[in-house]
């Protein structure tokens, strides 16, 4: 007798769940006694930080929710939600402690926030504002309101200015635009439509309730868990855990701005700062993670607190988690996968992969199981359930599903379940995407439409091609992945032109530029312009063959890649590195390089992104270039980009000539004794030259860190003050523009460094140490020590080059002052080296840095190139 087949049904874990407000359930963290605790960490610039508690948080939010309570009232004569019972307040603001107590004002008042990013397309946010008729927007003062046409709209300064007319006291219910609803709509996201037209997701708390609940069941917080991270587009649904699961737990959320979250190296530094335990993020920022850490010296004692790395949105292959654990033990640190959508509140099933044996088997890494309060079913054309093991289009059901859409529209992606018997499963979602279950666990099969994931981003190819159609000079357009759910996937549009768009010989980035106006960054594709399109024998478009003809001439492992340079205006000492430059980007990314690579070209714009910004470095540190990945990002164009690698080659204090040191001395700089009216401007100086610029410092990050410098200067503040020996220098708006930091070599004060900076400093001690104590005179009040020289970080170069002569004379000036035998420094800058002997230092050692050898048998500036040298200068007084 045979056995029934068993079908594809996976059931989450069955729990109880009462609907609770998340707005009440912060309140109730307050009023049991967490108010005094951070609530807030907004990162401003690595020095400044703003720290907020739930005191704080809660009574702005209250006062910020009565002011807005109020504009609403003020601005309908008859105050109604929109058609389908919400009330949505537009969020147009860049990540602060400032939004996260606006989002909260907004819950506090019964509405839903719907953000929406400045960067977006005008026709886009007309589309959102329409569809959805917001009762008012708020936004940042810098973001231009012409978009949002006759809707209400606010600044966030004019709301806060007004709010201190109004009570810190918690918002009655009746007080509420939803009133008496239980459950309202709390989140309202836009996403990709299949249809071609962005389509808004409407989330209730209750949806968001039980996703949080559960991930704070299965993945709890530590008791040493203290910092939670937002660092995600508020537009994307993966911000709502970020910013909501630490902050109804009690912990401290670190606010993170976008250009930290697009540089590893800063947001390394950051993580590692506030010992931040978990993590979620794409794949692609995986990557870089893990490749950045690949270029630092020590890198494994980085990121030791991070247990908790979730990868979602994006397919997570095999190959990637495997290097997550080349570089994490195994035990103390897991990798997870998370599957879902904004439709299913981000995430629906889960797989932890906690070593690399387990990862041995896997042709593919399982989206997993199922989340609390979810059933999945993997479906026939019938809508019957397969047979287990056999590919379905997944279908989920339970208390993960968004109430819909905006306007009912794609009402038949919510449909009526009839498998369930409990009325909590009786709505199913089709998500569009095949499956099929191994060993218990859901493995992703490919989607059933056109839609891929682009950082995160569900798109859907069609709205690009309907865009692309649209355009005057396009005939016909077919919009294709290259490589799908890789790290490297590209969208690619292959685009036949008009006739007359054709006689005007136009460019695909041309078309790029205009698609810029109508879709978001993320979406727009690289146009390749084709002369005829292939067509199968069935008259169908040949898409396999436009991918073949796209690989084979645009193949970035083929040596044959086209790239054009042009090097005009490159001076011709610069010309070596402008081609190292330039022909390391093009090998990078040259399949999806836009135009030609020139001097103004910008690496963004070229094609480039984070990730394959740190190929790029790579290279060039494997061509001996010295740039940091801060720099790298940072730079405006290649041109910016060659100076610094130039300036690491050469740096000519030669090149300085007398016009420029007499232009320096119409300056009109001043040099004042060290005082402590001074701390925040030396400090500030001091951590900029060296964290940014210092010779040794950048082959130790991201070990160190911008605050060991202030440590280190507020342990010997008041002794730099006391022997008077140290100075800053001011311009004529008398700002500071330079610090010199002294001592007497052998009165200097004992200092426990406690950060890696002890490298530095041991380091230091061990080129000068010898010399000091057998080739220099002996005695107190006899060298002066030359310990610290910093410039402001606006300076140009030739400003700078200026202020650092300006003060060693004044050095030299001090010595003399206080009757010194002689200066004694070291330099490891080509630029302060060069300028010591134009100014008569006598060299006592030339080093070279990568040999040296630390306490602990290591060799921290190991990747050094030979030619980086740390020269002991000595300057006798006496021979002025």
């Amino acid at each position: 007798m045979g056995t029934l087949p068993q079908l594809s049904i996976l059931k989450g874990s069955q729990k109880s769940r009462d609907v609770q407000l998340l707005h009440k359930i912060f309140e109730e963290k307050v009023d049991q006694g967490c108010g005094n605790k951070t609530a807030i960490i907004f990162n401003v610039d690595h020095l400044n930080e703003r720290r907020i508690n739930y005191n704080t948080l809660n009574s702005s939010a209250n006062r910020l929710s009565a002011t807005i309570l109020h504009s609403i009232h003020e601005r309908h004569e008859k105050v109604h939600g929109n058609q389908d019972g919400d009330w949505p307040i537009v969020v147009c603001m860049s990540p602060s402690d400032n939004l996260i107590a606006t989002l909260l004002a907004i819950w506090k008042c019964g509405a839903a926030y719907l953000p929406i990013d400045p960067s977006f397309p005008q026709n886009r946010i007309q589309h959102i504002l329409e569809e959805t008729k917001p009762v008012l927007i708020i936004h940042d003062t810098d973001v231009s309101t012409e978009v949002f046409g006759k809707n209400p709209a606010v600044s966030f300064d004019a709301l806060k200015r007004q709010s201190t007319e109004f009570s810190n006291a918690n918002i009655r219910d009746d007080a509420t635009l939803s009133g008496a609803d239980t459950d309202p709509t709390a989140i309202i996201l836009y996403t990709s439509g299949s249809t071609g037209i962005p389509k808004g997701v409407r989330l209730p708390h209750s949806v968001i309730g039980n996703r949080l609940t559960w991930q704070w069941d299965e993945f709890p917080y530590s008791p040493t868990e203290s910092v939670g991270v937002f660092k995600t587009a508020l537009t994307f649904v993966d911000h709502i855990s970020e910013i909501w699961g630490p902050l109804l737990n009690e912990m401290a959320l670190l606010c993170i701005t976008k250009e930290s979250t697009k540089n590893p190296e800063k947001l390394v530094q950051l993580l590692e700062e506030h010992k931040v335990e978990r993590l979620v993020l794409v794949p692609t920022l995986l990557k870089s993670i893990l490749m950045y850490l690949g270029l630092q010296k020590g890198s494994r004692k980085l990121l030791q607190k991070l247990r908790i790395w979730v990868c979602s949105g994006e397919t997570l292959s095999v190959s990637l988690a495997r290097e997550f654990f080349d570089h994490f033990e195994e035990g103390s640190h897991v990798l997870c996968n998370f599957y879902g959508s904004t439709e299913i509140m981000g995430d629906v099933t889960y797989f932890i992969c906690d070593s690399k044996k387990a990862l041995q088997t896997m042709e593919k890494i399982p989206i997993g199981y199922p989340i609390d309060n979810t059933v999945l079913y993997l479906l026939d054309t019938e809508f019957r359930p397969v047979t287990l093991g056999e590919i379905g289009e997944l279908f989920v059901s339970g208390m993960n599903l968004a109430r819909g859409y905006v306007n009912n529209r794609d009402a038949h992606r919510f449909i009526e379940n009839p498998l369930a018997v409990d009325p909590k499963y009786s709505r199913l979602f089709r998500t569009g995407d095949f499956g099929r279950i191994e060993k218990s666990a859901l493995i992703f099969e490919g989607r059933t439409d056109s839609q891929i994931k682009i950082r995160g981003h569900r798109v859907d190819l069609t709205e690009i091609e309907r865009h692309l159609l649209s355009l005057p000079e396009v005939d016909k357009s077919f919009v294709l992945c290259y490589k799908p759910g890789e790290i490297d996937q590209t969208v690619v549009a292959f685009t036949l032109l008009t006739t007359e768009a054709k006689s005007q010989k136009t460019l695909g980035m041309q078309i790029e530029s205009k698609l810029l106006e109508v879709l978001p960054s993320y979406m727009v594709p690289q146009v390749v312009i084709i002369d005829a399109v292939p067509l199968l024998v069935n008259g169908k478009v040949d898409r396999q063959s436009l991918i073949r003809q796209y690989e084979n001439t645009n193949n970035n492992d083929d040596s044959n890649v086209i790239v054009d340079y042009d090097y005009s205006g490159v001076p011709e000492d610069q010309l070596k590195v402008a081609k190292d430059l330039f022909e390391t980007i093009g090998s990078v990314i040259g399949r999806s390089t836009r135009t030609t690579l020139a001097l103004h070209s910008n690496f963004y714009e070229l094609g480039g992104n984070s990730l394959n910004s740190i190929f790029t470095v790579t290279q060039l540190r494997d061509k001996g270039y010295n740039i940091g990945i801060t720099e790298f990002i940072a730079a405006k164009d290649l041109g910016e980009i060659l100076q610094i690698l130039h300036e690491g080659v050469t740096q000519e204090i030669s090149k300085i000539n007398p016009k420029i040191i007499e232009e320096s001395q119409q300056w009109k700089l001043t040099a004042t004794p060290l005082n402590d009216t001074h701390r925040a401007d030396v400090i500030e100086i001091i951590t900029s030259s060296f964290y940014e610029k210092a010779d040794l410092e950048q082959w130790l990050k991201p070990n160190i860190l911008r605050t060991d410098y202030r440590d280190i200067l507020e342990l010997i503040w008041d002794v730099l003050v006391e022997k008077d020996l140290s100075f800053v220098v001011t311009n004529e708006q008398n700002e500071t523009v330079g610090v010199a930091l002294n001592f007497d070599a052998r009165d200097e004060p004992e200092v426990a460094v406690t950060n890696l900076l002890i490298i530095v400093f041991e380091f230091l001690e061990f080129v000068e140490g010898p010399i000091r104590d057998t080739k220099l005179p002996p005695g107190k009040n006899v060298i002066l020590h030359s310990f610290m020289m910093g410039t402001h970080a606006e300076l140009n170069a030739q400003e700078n080059i200026a202020l650092i002569q300006f003060m060693e004379e004044e050095v030299i000036k001090v010595a003399k002052r206080k009757k010194f035998t002689g200066i004694f420094t070291t330099n490891t800058s080509p630029l302060t080296q060069q300028l010591g002997t134009v100014m008569g230092y006598q060299e006592l050692l030339d080093y070279q840095v990568n040999e040296y050898v630390y306490t602990d048998g290591t060799r921290p500036f190991a990747k050094a190139p030979n030619s980086q040298r740390a020269i002991v200068h000595w300057k006798p007084i006496s021979d002025n």
